[in-house]
């Protein structure tokens, strides 16, 4: 096991994908895994009936919770007593996950350092799909059987921003802190979170110098990444020091609490991501506005070079541009096709990897340009690749455009 790498949470990963008979849950009480042979890796080979507990989650881009359900899973060697031949299988019960499964669905199955059974079934041909694969560097083999990894501790499977976020959305919590600053944060701050634009200009005097005018992708991961662990650190604090208060019996109360930090999480990152590319735009001395006004009081997050430009019929629309910022897109994208409708095309900036490729089509015809952070492009195919912006490509078309302005 080696900390901040996947072997911190996981002995070993199979991954396939799903027939009609595994997702079929009229066809058996008991579902059985087909092709089990790779999985012996993981598990060894059987002497009689081994059961682990086993956590299962199901998910889908269409839900932003995922199903969950507990239970077991068994494996055992149904040949166990034939000298000659071996035929191990494993079987779990049905769960409010399986009956959720079709055909064609991702299947992985982690085995985990406390001897539990991770069970994650991804909706096929979908974002969180193709993000499980990158995370777990494994793609389903052609042919029916399990591909396997045990050696989880290569540069691959080290845990940065992008691949805490989707261990997250399978309950794995891997939050890195940074005591060391604890106390600082504790008397800047007065004891409770600031503003986001205050704790974002916090990490980025924390990261130091950085060279974001040459290598703009670089400082907007590090700035993100930093803010991140220093945010968890601090929110670790803040939530035992609440706990430990307690609610005397307030149920309300606590409810209350608990929707206030999920609801805190999911804010702040789209924030976050929004002041340190305006720190990005300040230093590269590009003109812009944040939240401009424009038609149907729509306000996109960042207007160039600025509204009273767009506001002028006269001003050439080409010289225009807009950047919407999302942190995660799923559906959300559309959003931004009903903002500036004197530009096209719009440019949206979003962290998200591994959209899938008939999202990122519908959005080229709609004339959507996809900004992604050249570290993350490794999360899309090859082809996509071509198409994605980086944010230095976006830079130097917004510079591009400024330079003509007279």
């Amino acid at each position: 096991m080696k900390k901040g790498y996947l072997s911190e949470f996981f002995t070993g990963v199979a991954v396939k994908k799903l027939s009609a008979v595994e997702a079929n849950p009229a066809r058996s009480n008991q579902h059985e895994f087909n092709g089990v042979t790779e999985v012996i890796q993981i598990f060894g080979r059987a002497s009689g009936k081994l059961t682990f507990d086993a956590k299962f989650v199901y998910l889908s881009d269409g839900d932003d919770e995922p199903v969950l359900d507990t239970g077991f899973v068994t494996w055992y060697d149904a040949r166990e007593k034939h000298a000659k031949r071996t035929e191990h299988r494993l079987y779990f019960p049905a769960t409010t996950v399986s009956v959720l499964a079709a055909e064609g669905d991702l299947l992985v199955i982690g085995r985990k350092p406390d001897n539990t059974v991770l069970v994650v079934i991804a909706q096929g041909g979908s974002t969180i799909s193709n993000q499980i694969q990158w995370l777990f560097g494994v793609s389903p083999a052609d042919r029916s059987g399990f591909s396997v990894r045990e050696e989880l501790e290569t540069e691959q499977d080290r845990l940065r921003f992008a691949s805490r976020t989707i261990l997250e959305q399978i309950g794995i919590v891997a939050e890195p802190t940074e005591e060391n600053l604890l106390e600082k944060m504790l008397t800047k701050f007065e004891g409770r979170f600031p503003v986001t634009r205050e704790f974002s200009s916090f990490a980025r005097s924390v990261v130091g110098d950085i060279d974001a005018e040459g290598a703009p992708d670089e400082a907007l991961m590090s700035w993100i990444e930093k803010e991140e662990i220093l945010f968890r650190t601090m929110e670790k604090h803040l939530i035992a020091d609440r706990l430990s208060a307690g609610f005397k019996d307030d149920v309300d109360n606590f409810i209350s609490f608990s929707l206030s930090v999920q609801n805190r999480r999911k804010s702040r990152v789209g924030f976050a991501l929004e002041n340190h590319m305006e720190e990005l735009f300040k230093r590269l001395k590009i003109r812009y506005q944040r939240s401009a006004p424009t038609e149907r009081k729509s306000r996109p997050d960042f207007l160039f070079p600025g509204g009273k430009e767009y506001a002028t019929q006269s001003f050439d629309s080409l010289l225009l541009t807009m950047l919407g910022v999302k942190s995660t897109c799923k559906d959300r994208w559309r959003q931004v096709l009903a903002e500036a409708s004197r530009i096209s095309p719009k440019h949206l900036l979003t962290l998200e990897p591994g959209i899938t490729t008939d999202q990122t089509g519908e959005m080229e015809a709609n004339h959507l340009k996809l900004v992604v952070p050249s570290p993350l492009h490794d999360t899309y195919t090859a082809e996509q690749q071509k198409w994605l912006y980086t944010i230095s490509d976006f830079v130097a078309l917004v510079q591009e455009k400024q330079a003509k302005i007279q």
